[in-house]
């Protein structure tokens, strides 16, 4: 088993995508969105539940926008256009569960700038199963 105080987990995390637990059908990850930054527009082959857990931001959805803040949650279904955007001026904190995993297990990306290097180069695969 494993257990997170999650909103706190997710609040100390100052990595832009941290996997904290990859289970065979689904995927913990927490985020910290920096003031100004955003996910980047992305399509996954994936489910994505994002819940909210400080700051302001912009959750744009097939072409549908909703302001977002603490305690929302949004579910993304697979194979919809995706992106969200801090539009504070504190980072923007979150937790969302991929289901099927959607990153390599325990993977760490710093910044928005590493994570998209490293799915580049293929080095953020999740397991196969």
């Amino acid at each position: 088993m494993e257990h997170f105080t999650i909103a706190t987990v997710a609040e100390q995390n100052p990595d832009f995508r941290r996997v904290l637990w990859t289970g065979k059908h689904t995927q913990l990850v927490v985020m910290t969105i920096p003031p100004g930054g955003e996910i980047g527009e992305e399509v996954h082959e994936v489910d994505q539940i994002l819940t909210f857990v400080s700051g302001v931001g912009k959750a744009i959805v097939s072409g549908q926008t909703r302001n977002v803040v603490h305690g929302d949650l949004v579910a993304v279904p697979a194979g919809h256009k995706h992106n969200f955007v801090n539009a504070g001026p504190n980072p923007l904190v979150l937790y969302t569960v991929y289901g099927p995993p959607e990153h390599a297990d325990g993977a760490v990306h710093k910044t928005k700038a590493e994570a998209d290097r490293l799915e580049e180069a293929g080095k953020d695969e999740p397991p196969q199963s």
